[in-house]
């Protein structure tokens, strides 16, 4: 019999979601819009600390969004994390933008703000217009956002954290984001709570987020036909799945919680292996741990990959690192600041299985997997 498949990072249901879909299904609110829509933008607005909280359809819609109100658009730049999933970069495609790519530090594995302040440096020597700086908080860890946002505001470009796979990290004791201009977040079905597919764009200023607001429900303007001076987008979150995150949102601490004993577990039995390292935490992160990564070198005996195709063998998923945008063809042309760093993660760096209702037994057999893979 087919052993069953271990997941890299599955839903997990909390208990009250098909009650909150019920009550949209009961009071007929299905709809984009309906009192679970709005109950989940405010509750979200608390556990972010940010004003205004609006629902979207993806994390890469409120990317896109935001940038569309900041005016992005042929003959800008946006400053990216190269570290990154593509959907942090496709808005800036969007809009014609240019994407311009940052470096990962050591300590946290996200943007290098002395590297951004290299990128910024030059593009205003050129003459160039920044639209935004968009660093990723990677795998659930915060950027070191205060220094970015030092070095993007001496050249006066606004910052938005694509926080997506962030949800309930924090930096400095506020929630991941908090502090930028605006911050994206994600509840695509592989995150640490979803809403099926779904993303919030949160943020301080009010008029940024009432114009998010009307972009995303095709910018009608206020009349009793529909009448359109410009275009928008049919990104609105729908209440039915805002309810899911409604149930999710309730059992974000204890997802937190597991993500992080689950890190621990690996690392207490794969950290005195030869070679085994993980991804560091710095003093003034709180990381989800939404991926456990670990990385390996020579002394380990073999090759990130040898050890995903043994764990493909016991029908368990894992993933290499993210490929650098840099390094991808899409982006053969595009400027790199750095790059070392994001080349030799992607290089030795392996996703473990950190899915939050994983069993004791599948964590043992996925350490002895790997165990057995060690020269």
């Amino acid at each position: 019999m087919e052993r069953k498949r271990i997941y890299l990072s599955p839903p997990h249901m909390g208990g009250t979601e098909l009650d909150q879909v019920h009550r949209a299904f009961d009071s007929n609110f299905i709809a984009p819009l309906g009192p679970q829509l709005a109950e989940f933008e405010q509750r979200f607005s608390d556990l972010s600390g940010f004003g205004h909280a609006v629902g979207l359809s993806s994390g890469t819609g409120a990317l896109h969004l935001a940038l569309r109100c900041l005016g992005a658009g042929e003959g800008d730049a946006v400053i990216f994390s190269t570290l990154t999933f593509i959907g942090s970069v496709t808005p800036a495609l969007f809009l014609g933008a240019e994407p311009v790519f940052v470096d990962s530090d050591t300590e946290s594995w996200n943007m290098d703000p002395a590297l951004l302040e290299q990128a910024l440096d030059r593009l205003a020597a050129e003459g160039r217009r920044v639209a935004a700086v968009i660093p990723t908080d990677i795998y659930g860890q915060s950027c070191d956002l205060d220094a970015i946002l030092e070095v993007s505001g001496r050249h006066g470009v606004p910052v938005v954290c694509d926080s997506a796979e962030a949800v309930g990290a924090l930096y400095k004791g506020r929630h991941a984001g908090k502090g930028a201009l605006a911050a994206a977040y994600s509840f695509n079905g592989n995150k640490i709570i979803t809403t099926s597919g779904g993303g919030m764009l949160c943020t301080d200023d009010e008029p940024l987020a009432e114009r998010v607001r009307w972009f995303s429900q095709q910018a009608r303007e206020p009349e009793p036909h529909y009448e359109h001076n410009t275009f928008g987008y049919n990104y609105r979150l729908s209440n039915v799945l805002a309810g899911i995150g409604l149930g999710q949102l309730d059992v974000l601490p204890e997802r937190v919680r597991r993500k992080r004993e689950i890190f621990d577990f690996y690392r207490a039995e794969l950290g005195e292996l030869p070679g085994v390292d993980f991804m560091p935490e710095p003093e003034w992160s709180t990381a989800t741990r939404w991926l456990t990564v670990m990385t390996l070198d020579g002394s380990f005996g073999v090759q990130p990959e040898d050890v995903r195709l043994a764990l493909e063998e016991f029908n368990i998923e894992s993933r290499p690192v993210w490929k650098p945008m840099h390094m991808q063809p899409l982006f053969a042309s595009s400027r790199i600041y750095g790059g070392g760093v994001s080349e030799d993660l992607f290089r030795r760096g392996l996703c473990l299985p950190s899915g939050t209702a994983m069993s004791e037994d599948d964590l043992a057999l996925i350490v002895e997997v790997i165990k057995g893979c060690a020269a």
